[in-house]
């Protein structure tokens, strides 16, 4: 982390207190958002098959499970652009369209929100 440019909150009852004192600091300090970058360079389908290869070889080698593979196969969706045919430049908003499609449908699976329910009520995460 960098020093001075981030914050962590120890105590759970001081997150929404730090959280907005963070956020008016910030507005007396004239934030405004970055400007979108259209310039993401991305892999396609070459990308693709190699996260689809390793997914399969880890599964294969009982290092992952099989949701664990379909999380990394989504993630690498994302990240090489989806179903493009060859490696090309796409915008932020693209790449955000592609994440929310992959949550999304990540969270229409049961054990996704068992896994979720794990964090959130244990604080570990659940190997499903």
């Amino acid at each position: 982390l960098q020093k001075d440019k981030y914050s962590i909150s120890m105590n759970r009852s001081r997150l929404i207190a730090d959280a907005k004192a963070k956020a008016i600091e910030l507005a007396d300090a004239g934030y405004t958002k970055p400007v979108q970058r259209k310039n993401i360079k991305v892999l396609g389908k070459q990308g693709l098959g190699i996260v689809y290869a390793g997914a399969n070889t880890m599964y294969s080698g009982n290092y992952i499970s099989e949701h664990d593979k379909k999380i990394s196969e989504k993630l690498g969706w994302v990240m090489c652009g989806g179903d493009l045919s060859s490696p090309t430049e796409v915008t932020e908003q693209y790449l955000l369209d592609l994440e929310r499609e992959a949550f999304l449908s990540l969270c229409g699976e049961r054990k996704t929100l068992e896994r979720i329910q794990s964090i959130v009520t244990k604080g570990k995460p659940l190997r499903n």
